[in-house]
């Protein structure tokens, strides 16, 4: 750990000249044990982030074969899928809307989980009520 702090300094130094703010940043591990992580954070002056986290807005740690996991993704398609725009949009645009949403939305989260039916579901609901 002491190897890529020194490599972080000197991309700091050499290359970009721009700091990490080792106080704002933390680490977060999966699969070592308690007294390592602490030992990492206290050799890197970060905080310890605790199961379960968000990376890149998706949850590691939780549970994907869980609903309650797939939550952010059917909340995320029903906001875009709300009733007001349904309002303004013809048969083509509610059909190129749902597509587009079907199609970016959850394809990050599906790429590494497989999502159970009951989200499935939700999602399809979600739609039909759209359209």
């Amino acid at each position: 750990m002491l190897v890529v702090k020194a490599i972080l300094r000197s991309f700091e130094l050499v290359v970009s000249r721009l700091r990490v703010n080792f106080h704002k940043s933390e680490v977060g591990s999966v699969g070592i044990s308690q007294l390592d992580k602490f030992l990492f954070s206290k050799s890197l002056n970060y905080r310890q982030m605790d199961l379960p986290f968000k990376y890149l807005r998706m949850v590691v740690g939780g549970n994907p074969r869980r609903v309650e996991f797939w939550n952010p993704i059917v909340d995320k398609i029903r906001s875009r899928l709300t009733s007001w725009k349904g309002r303004l949009l013809s048969m083509t645009g509610h059909l190129c809307l749902i597509k587009s949403v079907r199609s970016s939305l959850p394809l990050f989260y599906l790429s590494f989980f497989k999502a159970p039916i009951d989200a499935c579901n939700q999602i399809r609901r979600i739609q039909a009520k759209f359209l």
